[in-house]
């Protein structure tokens, strides 16, 4: 009696050249239901009013209002004055991350301190800085103590200062995520490149421009671009514990005004509309970094 071995059946390539798509089905249609559908409402919802309880067809009457609300435009400026932060935020986070690299003492104690501001909740960070920058606070209180009343100021009452000194607390609280980053990257560095560029006579500097920038490359433009987003759409936690938007629409951000148009004034139709753009420019931004991220995979592999 003969015996033969039957070949493990192989499906056709056109087969397997869409089987990973059969696995992730599932995924997009959760996906799509779930993110989908609502977004689908919200552009249908921003191209609608209320009128005598009938929802009416406008188009794009609702962007209109809202680019000629002076409080949208303040809402702008606002968050583009934030976004100022960012170098600001990745240059410190940087040159933290660069003092942790080199083993400081007590260095693992300094990053731990360093990222325990990131893992805290927005809201309670507000209410804690509410009470240090309000006039009567612990820093004006601190500043009369030491003979420095004259530097005592109204940092969350006064028009000129108040969006800087939400600015210092979205600061404080994220900067901490880009040392983290900064120094894991750091980390897998060989470090036979620093000894070779000190031996050829690279000082401290030559080393950081030479050595360390290009290596956190990757990194660097990963964060910044994270936190672009951060300071457009998503510091409303921190104007709302803190200020409210106040005093005087000062500090007003976008994400305040869709949340003031829903729920105080109760036009939903220009609170989607709202939501709407900043989606837009949030999903414009998130492209330019995949756009950034291919470019510069090609350019590694060429």
């Amino acid at each position: 009696m003969s015996w033969t071995v039957s070949k493990p059946l192989t499906p056709p390539m056109h087969y397997r050249k869409h089987e990973p798509w059969l696995y992730l089905t599932p995924m997009f249609l959760t996906l799509i239901f779930v993110f989908g559908y609502p977004l689908v409402q919200l552009i249908n919802l921003s191209m609608h009013r209320t009128v005598k309880g009938q929802a009416v067809f406008v188009g794009l009457k609702n962007y209109a209002t809202i680019f000629k609300d002076d409080i949208f435009i303040k809402a702008v400026q606002n968050n583009l004055l934030l976004v100022l932060s960012v170098p600001v935020m990745v240059a410190m986070a940087l040159l933290l991350a660069i003092f942790l690299f080199e083993r400081i003492r007590g260095w693992k104690l300094y990053q731990t301190t360093l990222f325990l501001p990131y893992l805290l909740p927005i809201v309670v960070v507000g209410i804690i800085f509410s009470y240090i920058f309000q006039l009567s606070g612990v820093l004006n209180e601190f500043l009369e103590t030491i003979g420095l009343g004259v530097l005592a100021l109204d940092w969350l009452g006064s028009t000129k200062y108040a969006l800087w000194t939400v600015m210092f607390v979205v600061i404080w609280k994220e900067v901490g995520l880009g040392v983290v980053l900064f120094l894991a990257r750091l980390m897998s560095v060989e470090e036979e490149l620093f000894d070779a560029a000190k031996i050829d006579g690279a000082n401290w500097i030559q080393l950081q421009w030479y050595i360390t920038v290009p290596q956190l490359a990757g990194v660097l433009e990963f964060f910044s671009v994270i936190s672009v987003i951060t300071m457009l759409s998503w510091v409303f936690n921190y104007v709302f514990v803190m200020t409210s938007g106040g005093p005087g629409n000062s500090t007003m951000v976008t994400e305040l005004y869709v949340y003031m148009q829903a729920f105080r004034y109760h036009q939903m139709n220009i609170a989607a509309a709202t939501s709407v753009l900043i989606l837009a420019a949030t999903g414009i931004l998130i492209f330019v970094q995949f756009r950034l991220r291919e470019k510069q995979g090609e350019e590694t592999l060429a």
